[in-house]
């Protein structure tokens, strides 16, 4: 027979669990930021779940140099026009993507779900860095992630980028539904040649194992749309990883 005393203490243990569990749930993940105590430099000692940001070997963004010459296959993306949400996360404007078509790499499909902006670009190509980049993140069915990269260099108004710089939402954790379908494949240069290597993501928790494609040619926007993005972030650009041995191959 199981006593009053057992029952009773089996009872409050799985009431402290479960207000353990409705606290993790409540609690926000740790905020972290591009500048200050809670810049680049700290993010691994935020929290555990971001260890990687300070521990990791294949740490992302990159200085892309000596890259090593090698027969890739042509970057096809396969994208189509998709209704487009623009949020302001509270860190960078990001473009949702309901269904936008897919990168197929290794025979496997990487949906793209979304877009977002860096000031200055993250990466950089010898040393020189530009004055934005745009990654479109794509994840397939088990969850991998591949990251396309587009140099951004200040120029001829971007047509298409009109329609996110014209819809920013009023304030950080907003968002707005764009008036028209949004097609990613007009984002792309007409080159598609490319630089490819294994990385992580550019923000906490620093994940690894992200495939990224950097485009060798960059495409334009006017210093308006610079301009309209830099008075949300002025910089939000994880400085430069070291490459630790990793390998970039160019196309």
């Amino acid at each position: 027979m199981v006593s009053k005393y057992a029952t009773a203490t089996a009872t409050l243990t799985l009431a402290l669990a479960c207000a353990q569990a409705a606290h993790a749930q409540q609690t926000p993940a740790p905020r972290w930021d591009y500048a200050g105590d809670a810049g680049p430099a700290a993010w691994s000692t935020l929290d555990k779940a971001y260890a990687s940001c300070g521990a990791g070997q294949a740490q992302s963004p990159i200085d892309i140099r000596a890259a090593r010459k090698a027969a890739l296959p042509p970057l096809a993306p396969g994208y189509r026009p998709s209704h487009a949400d623009v949020v302001d996360t509270g860190r960078t404007i990001e473009v949702d993507l309901a269904d936008a078509g897919a990168l197929v790499l290794d025979g496997t499909p990487y949906p793209l779900v979304q877009f977002h902006f860096h000031t200055p670009s993250e990466e950089t190509v010898a040393g020189q860095a530009y004055p934005m980049v745009a990654h479109l993140v794509h994840r397939s069915a088990d969850g991998r992630l591949a990251v396309v990269a587009i140099l951004l260099r200040e120029g001829r108004e971007h047509p298409v980028l009109k329609a996110v710089f014209d819809n920013l939402p009023a304030r950080a954790g907003a968002r707005t539904t764009l008036p028209a379908a949004f097609d990613a494949a007009a984002l792309l240069p007409a080159e598609r040649g490319y630089y490819r290597y294994a990385g992580s993501l550019t923000t906490p928790p620093c994940s690894e194992s992200v495939r990224w494609h950097v485009l060798k040619e960059p495409v334009d926007v006017s210093k308006g749309q610079i301009e309209a993005f830099r008075a949300r972030y002025r910089a939000n650009a994880r400085p430069i990883q070291p490459l630790n041995g990793r390998v970039v191959e160019e196309s």
